[in-house]
């Protein structure tokens, strides 16, 4: 199995993704690995660690979710590997939970939401995104 990290999909990938049929609530995985050290595009705090910045992120998301209908539903750091074998662990694990395609595309697109992901791409490495339907939904 082929694992690549990214902070933002290419835009192929964003317009199948959000081009695809809308069927309603889904659960987004997301599967992060932070940089060390916080790389913001201006320069600033060079001393704040990636980890740090990404939380910024994860806190001011909260009104942008619900802004669209969306809520956070588990967000925790990764510890250990219990079972199977990767080369690296992700550091932390995010599932947010969205009304439909569309409340996701509305919340990325608003001017609420691009004004903190700077502190996202400050802080990630990288990241997977997994999309998710509950069984019978």
């Amino acid at each position: 199995m082929k694992v690549a990290n990214q902070v933002h999909p290419t835009p192929e990938q964003a317009a199948a993704f959000f081009g695809a049929e809308d069927d309603g609530p889904m659960c987004m995985v997301n599967l992060l690995k932070f940089k060390d050290k916080a790389e913001y595009a201006d320069g600033s705090e060079p001393e704040l660690s990636g980890r740090a910045a990404y939380m910024r992120y994860g806190v001011a998301v909260q009104a942008c979710f619900a802004a669209v209908g969306a809520r956070s539903r588990f967000s925790g750091f990764v510890t250990d590997l219990q079972l199977g074998e990767v080369e690296e662990l992700w550091d932390m694990v995010a599932i947010a939970e969205y009304p439909s395609r569309a409340a996701m595309l509305q919340m990325v697109q608003s001017p609420e939401y691009r004004a903190i992901t700077k502190h996202r791409d400050a802080g990630l490495a990288g990241q997977l995104n997994i999309r998710t339907k509950a069984i019978g939904g």
